[in-house]
């Protein structure tokens, strides 16, 4: 299986937020923007893999800031690495200031999709080359991330956790 750019997966949408988009306060709902990225990461992780994905968890999820009615929405999505079946994705959320054009960043997430057969079962993926520092950096921060969900979720032991060890033992 052919390595994969993380440049290739890179997936853009832009939407406006309409009225019937926004809660009473007249701001985007955020389950709304969830759904947003979702169908956005997915595209990202069906780039990657060309094969059927379901998303398999939210991982990370940022509101930082409420967005307006009449706003103009930008969402990037790009793989942030792969493993065996499953591919972490990340999600950068922009609103567009109407004057002046300049984007500014409001949000993110980080998604996860595995990628199934046609009987829904897991297949192999292939391996994510990142390339840029932001790619390489989210690229190591998966591993960790990935280590310390199987620890909470009880199959990793925590001694088990080589990146996280790395990072709060010196090891």
């Amino acid at each position: 299986m052919k390595a994969v750019k993380a440049k290739d997966t890179l997936s853009i949408t832009t939407k406006v937020v309409l009225p019937n988009d926004t809660n009473t306060l007249g701001n985007l709902f955020g389950g709304e923007l969830l759904a947003w990225m979702d169908v956005i990461s997915s595209v990202a992780a069906h780039r990657h893999c060309k094969r059927v994905v379901v998303t398999a968890a939210v991982n990370n999820v940022s509101f930082q800031q409420s967005i307006a009615q009449s706003s103009i929405v930008t969402l990037e999505a790009k793989v942030s690495r792969a493993f065996s079946s499953s591919m972490e994705v990340f999600v950068d959320v922009f609103v567009e200031d109407h004057l002046t054009g300049e984007r500014i960043k409001s949000n993110e997430a980080i998604y996860t999709f595995v990628a199934v057969d046609q009987n829904g079962g897991p297949i192999a993926v292939p391996e994510l080359v990142p390339e840029t520092e932001e790619e390489i950096e989210r690229f190591h921060g998966a591993l960790r991330r990935k280590q310390l969900s199987l620890i909470l979720a009880g199959k990793m032991k925590p001694t088990e956790a080589t990146e996280l060890r790395k990072l709060f033992m010196g090891e």
